[in-house]
């Protein structure tokens, strides 16, 4: 029962991702065509959410359900990095037609393909975790 809050976050999550169209495979390839603004304003949505989530966990020096402060981390100025991580990501995104999140809400939606998919993701997220230590960072 503890952990119940997250089931029901995750479930509000699926929902609000499904009602929204954001999980839709045609709705993604319409945004990486440049023939839909849907999917820019529900990313847009979120980025302007994150600033101000930020915002407030710095103004009000939020903690951690640990109780330890919540501090953030100045990125790395190698820019290199982040458009390589960046297009490798946008690469899966295009081809698969879904981002982690949604792609557990597909493969709860009943798209029994995520499956090798999320595979996939998480093979890729082993591999890095193994080649890390010989990766230029």
């Amino acid at each position: 029962m503890k952990f119940i809050k997250y089931i029901l976050a995750g479930t509000l999550f699926g929902i609000i991702m499904t009602k929204s169209e954001a999980v839709s495979w045609y709705r993604i390839q319409e945004m990486f065509r440049f023939q839909s603004f849907h999917m820019y304003g529900i990313i847009g949505t979120a980025v302007v959410l994150g600033v101000i989530a930020v915002f407030l966990i710095k103004k009000f020096k939020a903690k951690d359900v640990a109780g330890n402060p919540i501090v953030f981390h100045d990125k790395d100025k190698a820019y290199i990095k982040y458009i390589l991580g960046g297009t490798i990501f946008g690469l899966g995104w295009a081809l698969t037609g879904a981002c982690p999140g949604p792609m557990f809400v597909n493969l709860g939606s009943g798209y029994a393909g995520m499956a090798v998919v999320i595979l996939g993701a998480l093979l890729g997220t082993y591999l890095y975790g193994a080649m890390k230590s010989k990766l230029p960072h």
